[in-house]
């Protein structure tokens, strides 16, 4: 059992923050050299993510996959029932990722162009990279790893302090009770193609 990543992430972004103290952003030339491994880092992402399109295009597993997700926090109704394919699943979960990056790239030209912080550049050419190669969609499509236990559809969430004050409620379904139980109280949807 190793470390966790949000350890490991921590233990990278103390660290960085030790070394950028050293980092002359001053000279113009260090600072594009910074500014151009951001960029790169962002490049090697968006391999990776097209990367793993067509690996998910190329199987196109067309298994149906039905869980429960959860309802949205502080609601009080139930769980929607959620019938899909693998394909379009992994297709999902890709897209959300790509998301994250782009809102992260957002907030980091932000910060960097408007407000003038340059030290988060590093940070955030090393941890992005790192949650890529990490993520459960790179796991099976590109290192191969089989898609059972931790890696078996619908992912789990990954533990977060938002997600335990939700409690057991916070994640997703796909044992048969919970299945069979959501598609008799007809809280459900039309099949995601």
């Amino acid at each position: 059992m190793g470390i966790s990543p949000q350890i490991t992430n921590l233990m990278i972004i103390l660290g960085m923050m030790q070394v950028t103290k050293k980092i002359p952003f001053e000279d113009e030339n260090v600072l594009n050299l910074v500014r151009a491994i951001y960029i790169g880092s962002n490049v090697i992402i968006a391999a990776l993510y097209f990367y793993i399109q067509i690996q998910i295009n190329r199987k196109k597993d067309m298994t149906t996959l039905k869980y429960v997700e959860p309802p949205p926090m502080g609601s009080s109704e139930e769980g929607k029932l959620v019938t899909t394919t693998i394909h379009a699943y992994d297709s999902n979960q890709l897209r959300q990722l790509w998301r994250g990056q782009l809102m992260g790239i957002a907030m980091m030209s932000f910060m960097h162009l408007y407000m003038k912080y340059t030290n988060p550049l590093v940070i955030q050419s090393i941890i992005p990279v790192k949650s890529v190669f990490e993520s459960n969609l790179a796991k099976i499509h590109i290192f191969g790893q089989p898609a059972s236990g931790d890696l078996k559809r619908p992912f789990k969430a990954a533990q977060s302090f938002m997600s335990a004050m939700q409690g057991a409620n916070g994640s997703v379904q796909s044992d048969k009770k919970a299945v069979e139980a959501a598609e008799k109280a007809g809280r459900g949807g039309a099949k995601e193609e």
